[in-house]
């Protein structure tokens, strides 16, 4: 038997876990080949179906989320119709609820696994080998503890529960060469499960929370690292569950890393001294802590059953960014029960006035098998009955308020998270805070598309946006500080200059790199330029002085590295 392991990322960097561990706990079952193919959503598929049909498989597994199921449906129903015989199974969190709904509207599909899914393929598979064209068949699959078949015309189920895996029964998949190493995106879990019960999230529904052993950890993080691999992302829920195990980790990563970056999900309020104080050695470059606040009220926390302490959340977070060198990214949901349009405004001031390096807001999604759901129909709210289930409408926020967060949403990422904007939003925020400049600026935005802009566009719009909310004499000192983080991000052409920059036209210069007094030194292959002008300040210290400066910017660029900007 050929079994195709499948799924659809939503972008080519990512690659999946679920497959590969999958594929290692399979693929020592006698007379069974396994094969991994990952795609994108962004694919054709008419194209999608050519790749599959081409692997001849006896059986097509896919893994499902929110932003793949539509179009895995599609393709599935394609490879039925084509060849009949083929087996499909679906499994992962958005397979995994309201599956005889799921399987009676898609004939198609003939096996659902739910919830983890190693141990329960393994049964599925040994049992399709064994009695495949038997009269025991459906009685040996009634056997499989969370395994969705059809038997006849019927849908039926094995038995349902909470059976977990011993997590180091699980072959690790990187020392079994299933996991695409050059990616630059590997995920990887130490854990699984969760400590809270957050009724907007299915973490909810796995369970207590199981460690793979410290022995197996460290084996797999020595793999990766000794590979070079550039981000390494922990999938694990609360990765410092156990403030113990997770210094002994960290530990271990700085003692061995090679230039990996890390990204780990934790929960602040569990954070100790003793991490703290080790996380002050922590290279910069090196960790990512995502933090989910959600919320700055507590009353509304409590009401989706997240027990979280928000004040020694709001000190970790002080400690971390001024003690520390992790960046820093948090979480807030809106649309969370009792949060109106002003409050969502107070908890991204909250969140803001911490100055993290990212922030993330997310209008809720109703997931099918979250405690969310019940908390939806007695709530009366609103949300959209396809995935991504984003809420429409609650009796705290109107479809007009959801949008207008969505645009401060798109303006954060585009204007504070990638650091572009430093010096022009140090400028506004001495008079204006910025949960209120945001607002602000998505009521100026109104519906206007804010993607697929580019990096002179994006500061176009900033301009456009912010020119408003300042009077004349500050006018000018925006347009400047604007300029600065402009030239720190791109190279101005010549004659083409930005909008806002035009009063700069006469100040500017393009200096070759011999009339530098001091030259930077820079790779031999480097293809080098420098753009030199004069501002109103000098935006490089966070003092600034009055009086103008000059200020060059060197531009140096080189076969896989990028674009790299010094400010001398």
């Amino acid at each position: 038997m050929k079994i195709l392991f499948t799924t659809l990322h939503a972008k080519y960097s990512h690659a999946s876990l679920a497959l590969p561990c999958l594929a290692a706990y399979c693929r020592t079952i006698p007379d069974v080949t396994v094969v991994i193919r990952e795609w994108t959503t962004n694919e054709p598929r008419e194209q999608l179906l050519r790749h599959i049909m081409s692997e001849q498989a006896d059986m097509v597994a896919f893994s499902c989320y929110i932003w793949n199921i539509e179009k895995t449906l599609r393709i599935a129903s394609d490879i039925k119709k084509i060849a009949p015989d083929t087996r499909i199974v679906l499994g992962g969190p958005e397979a995994s609820f309201n599956i005889f709904e799921l399987m009676h509207d898609n004939p198609a599909v003939d096996f659902v696994v739910k919830g983890e899914g190693e141990r329960v393929f393994h049964q599925l598979t040994t049992t399709l080998m064994e009695h495949g064209g038997s009269n025991l068949l459906e009685r040996s699959l009634g056997e499989i503890d969370n395994l969705y078949f059809r038997d006849g015309d019927d849908i039926t189920s094995g038995p349902l529960g909470k059976h977990f895996l011993e997590l180091d029964t699980v072959p690790s998949p990187f020392e079994a060469g299933l996991v695409d190493l050059k990616k630059p995106l590997i995920y990887y879990e130490t854990s699984r499960g969760c400590p809270f019960a957050c009724a907007f999230c299915l973490s909810a529904a796995e369970g207590h929370v199981r460690s793979f052993g410290m022995e197996r950890i460290k084996s797999d993080l020595t793999l990766l690292m000794g590979h070079k691999v550039a981000n390494i992302k922990l999938v694990d829920r609360t990765f410092n569950f156990d403030a113990q195990r997770a210094n002994q980790i960290w530990e271990f990563i700085l003692e061995h890393n090679r230039g990996s970056h890390f990204h780990f999900e934790i929960s602040a309020d569990l954070l100790t001294d003793a991490n703290l104080d080790l996380l002050k050695r922590v290279p910069p470059d090196t960790f990512r802590f995502e933090i989910g606040v959600q919320s700055a009220s507590e009353t509304t926390l409590l009401r989706v059953g997240r027990k979280t302490d928000l004040g020694r959340i709001f000190d970790a977070v002080r400690r971390l960014r001024a003690e520390t060198n992790i960046e820093l990214h948090l979480d807030l949901i809106a649309g969370l029960p009792g949060e109106d349009f002003t409050g969502f405004l107070a908890s991204l001031r909250a969140v803001a006035d911490l100055n993290p390096h990212m922030i993330q807001i997310e209008p809720l999604k109703v997931l099918k098998g979250s405690a969310m759901r019940e908390i939806a129909s007695r709530d009366d709210y609103h949300f959209s009955g396809f995935p991504p289930y984003t809420i429409l409408r609650n009796p705290w926020l109107a479809f007009a308020d959801i949008s207008r967060i969505e645009t401060i949403g798109r303006l954060l990422d585009l204007f504070y998270n990638h650091d572009g904007f430093a010096a022009t939003l140090a400028l506004l925020r001495r008079t204006i805070d910025t949960a209120s400049l945001f607002d602000r600026m998505a009521r100026q935005a109104g519906n206007d598309n804010l993607s697929g802009l580019s990096t002179r566009r994006v500061y176009e719009l900033f301009a456009r946006l912010a020119e408003p909310l300042v009077d004349d004499a500050t006018r000018r000192l925006l347009h400047d500080a604007l300029f600065f983080d402009y030239c720190r991000h791109e190279m101005p052409l010549m004659g083409k200059l930005p909008s806002f920059a035009a009063e700069h036209q006469a100040e500017c210069t393009w200096p070759a790199l011999r009339d530098l007094p001091n030259p930077p030194d820079l790779p031999p292959d480097s293809r080098v330029k420098a753009f030199r002008c004069t501002f109103l300040r000098d935006y490089r210290n966070e003092e600034w002085k009055n009086g103008t400066v000059g200020i060059t910017f060197v531009y140096a660029s080189g076969a896989g590295r990028g674009l790299q900007v010094l400010v001398v």
